[in-house]
């Protein structure tokens, strides 16, 4: 345990992708609860700071441009430029969440008095403490990355679950898709393998009760797939494409109300966690025990009943299905998912 006179100021370093930093907010509850004065940052890479909006225990958002929009060099003279403002700080620990030597390198140069990352990061050996990083049934994303804390020795009692704050005005901007139950589907995924089929999606809809709306969610890419999900549910009147009109924070603001939320292994599973929103999560290619399971008090997990000898075919999805089958996603029964007491 930390016993400075002076606050301790910590870092977290996750610039994966949006449901990784929804996760790892679980870590910014848990240092506050350990700490409660300290002084809290996160470093993502641009596009994600929106997630973290209003966060009352944050004290800045350190953003890097990992696509590098100003020539070919340019994520690398941003990274730069952040490594000096971190090591500026002299932070008491910085956490590296990730296994990546770009990450790496700067945790080991970030100047902290504590360098602490998992032991699959190339670089893990200049840190100056290394966690094991395992996969196995039970081990969440979120108690893999709580398992970083030991090193300043804090054990047990954490929050599990992450969170986020959406704002007053995400609030209202939902408030008139709320005039009656409603559920929401977030049908798409950046991996094809995880991915519900469409035409899955579609009978899901068309065997819900005429009474309940559903939302279809995603982002401005998925507008198109969404609006072709919703045409095919015709004549159907209360389906409507929310797919691109919605911040993220949005979005998780109007799944906090949600009757029932219908996820893949993706993003949106996680908004879902960090709301404590109804969960039905649909994993196809993908399984719970790598550890991206939903953690909503009222919450599911759906695959196939089916004993599939290529099931899980890699941690992430593919962009097809390997085999050509697809079995992972069709062997899920609509039964499964529509047994809902709506």
């Amino acid at each position: 345990m930390i016993t400075a006179t002076n606050p301790p100021r910590f870092l977290i370093i996750q610039t994966a992708f949006i449901g990784d930093v929804i996760l790892a907010t679980a870590m910014l509850e848990q240092l506050h609860e350990a700490y409660p004065t300290a002084v809290l940052d996160i470093f993502v890479r641009k596009g994600n700071e929106g997630l973290l909006a209003n966060h009352p225990f944050l004290n800045e958002v350190l953003v890097w441009d990992k696509k590098g929009t100003g020539g070919p060099f340019a994520k690398y003279k941003n990274l730069w430029q952040l490594l000096g403002i971190i090591r500026s700080r002299q932070y008491t620990a910085v956490f590296n969440l990730q296994r990546y030597s770009t990450t790496g390198m700067l945790t080991v140069l970030s100047n902290a008095e504590m360098t602490i990352g998992f032991d699959k990061n190339p670089l893990s050996r200049f840190y100056t403490h290394q966690v094991e990083h395992r996969f196995e049934p039970g081990v969440h994303e979120v108690d893999r990355n709580a398992g970083l804390l030991r090193a300043l020795g804090v054990r047990g009692g954490f929050v599990r679950r992450p969170k986020l704050y959406p704002s007053q005005a995400d609030y209202q901007a939902i408030k008139p898709y709320q005039h009656q139950p409603y559920i929401c589907i977030a049908p798409m995924s950046v991996w094809f393998t995880k991915q519900y089929p469409v035409k899955r999606w579609t009978e899901l809809i068309q065997s819900l009760p005429e009474t309940i709306t559903v939302y279809l969610l995603g982002a401005p890419t998925d507008a198109s797939a969404c609006e072709a999900i919703r045409s095919q549910t015709e004549p159907r009147k209360n389906v409507v494409s929310l797919a691109g009109k919605l911040s993220l924070l949005q979005s998780a603001a109007l799944q906090q109300q949600a009757v029932m939320n219908y996820v893949n292994d993706s993003a949106p599973l996680h908004l879902c966690s960090a709301m404590n929103a109804p969960t039905t999560a649909i994993f196809c290619s993908t399984v719970p025990e790598f550890g991206y399971g939903p953690l909503a008090d009222v919450s599911r997990v759906v695959q196939t009943p089916e004993e599939l000898d290529c099931k899980p075919c890699n941690l992430h999805g593919r962009s097809r299905c390997p085999l050509g089958h697809f079995a992972c996603a069709w062997g899920i029964r609509l039964d499964d998912l529509s047994s809902l007491n709506i």
